[in-house]
């Protein structure tokens, strides 16, 4: 019997079933376990199966850099962040009201870190997200140009209920860029939130564009449904002055070995 229920888990590619068919059943046996509680336990154990399969696709299709995530920012080390401010951006309120992220600071003050914490969550409770550095983002809507594909380029990415545009700084601009990065928020506007970092204030934005009429436009629907997180405080990266420096290697007693001259 348990043969034919593998065979037939395998047929209808219930996984996470045949994981703990064994296991439920052995126990079902030994405790007189009613017919409908083990199909519950079965079936939830297939779904778990599918949740947990269904986020790791999402958080591969996300391109996340690091495994970072809320609960590992070091809060107690940038006393520019409100703890409480980002744990109730956390709960996902603002993508159901498609209000865009925007945190803004010098670097290593943990604009990306913040951001993919959000963006991770976002994926935990079902969401669909991406994670791009701002030129990366740039060039491929710029490659899209050549080959005639920016309208199907810019359907996908304006379907992402999170976008984040990373490190959006003082870039190497073409106006087809621009023109094009200025069409994906616009078609996002309103709709689906976009997280961004960048350590530009918004007004040197017209430096970075050079199209005042275009800027004027897109910060005015980024802003119109926006929440900005200024982050003025002390790089993370700077080193522990208390730690103790590392140590001199010492040269090598053996004097006839030859220099590394590479």
């Amino acid at each position: 019997m348990r043969e034919k229920l593998r065979q037939l888990l395998a047929i209808l590619r219930f996984n996470g079933m045949a994981e703990v068919l064994d296991r439920i059943l052995d126990q079902a046996e030994k405790e007189a376990t009613p017919v409908a509680q083990v199909l519950i336990d079965l079936l939830n154990e297939e779904h778990r199966h599918r949740q947990e399969r269904s986020l790791a696709y999402r958080i591969r299709q996300a391109k996340l850099p690091w495994d970072w995530s809320i609960d590992t920012f070091p809060f107690d080390q940038q006393p520019a962040v409100s703890p409480s401010q980002i744990k109730s951006l956390a709960g996902l309120d603002f993508i159901g009201r498609a209000q865009n992220i925007v945190f803004v600071g010098p670097p290593g003050t943990g604009k990306t870190g913040l951001a993919l914490g959000l963006l991770r969550q976002a994926l935990i409770n079902g969401h669909r997200g991406r994670f791009y550095k701002a030129q990366d983002l740039i060039d491929e809507l710029y490659a899209s140009l050549a080959d005639r594909t920016t309208t199907k380029v810019l359907n996908r990415l304006s379907q992402y209920a999170v976008l984040l545009i990373d490190e959006l700084g003082y870039l190497t601009l073409k106006s087809e860029q621009v023109n094009a990065f200025f069409k994906l928020l616009d078609m996002r506007y309103g709709k689906v939130p976009t997280i961004i970092t960048t350590n530009l204030a918004y007004s040197d934005w017209y430096e970075l564009f050079q199209r005042k009429s275009l800027v004027d436009a897109l910060l005015d629907r980024l802003q119109h449904h926006c929440i900005t997180l200024q982050i003025n405080g002390p790089s993370l990266r700077t080193p522990d002055p208390t730690s103790s420096p590392p140590q001199q290697h010492k040269k090598s007693a053996n004097k006839d070995l030859p220099a590394n001259r590479s």
